[in-house]
């Protein structure tokens, strides 16, 4: 369950940002979010469903000085705390197309809109691979 991930170059990447409703909290959706994440990694994991592997994120709140540009101090914590959701679902996929026709079969969207009972909002951005790296060997 908490293997690390290889993410081969060429890889499309969904960053899915949710926002729980006020009162909700992480603790209540872990059951759902974790039976949502058990039935794409199960299910849509082979290379017909495109699935490649995914991490799942709690907004902990901080945002980086060094990294941030163009914005002062109130810009960021609104940013950090308001914008950003609460969890963040990384899924990294074959295809685009892959993504979506997993998502739009009938198991997903049960298992998905249990998770968005408990929620304000949710969107979901895709992007590609353009680099990748890791430290050289010394």
């Amino acid at each position: 369950m908490f293997h690390p991930i290889e993410i081969p170059f060429g890889c499309v990447m969904l960053f899915n940002v949710v926002d729980l409703k006020e009162g909700v909290s992480i603790e209540d959706v872990e059951l759902v979010l974790g039976e949502m994440c058990n039935v794409v990694k199960n299910n849509y994991g082979d290379d017909n469903g495109g699935f490649i592997g995914g991490q799942v994120y709690k907004n902990a709140g901080f945002i980086s000085e060094e990294g941030t540009v163009g914005a002062d101090d109130s810009h960021k914590n609104k940013r950090v705390n308001q914008n950003m959701g609460d969890i963040v679902i990384v899924t990294f996929w074959q295809s685009f197309d892959q993504h979506e026709k997993s998502h739009a079969d009938k198991l997903f969207k049960e298992k998905f809109s249990a998770l968005a009972d408990f929620c304000d909002d949710t969107y979901e951005v895709g992007y590609e691979m353009l680099w990748q790296g890791v430290p050289e060997d010394t």
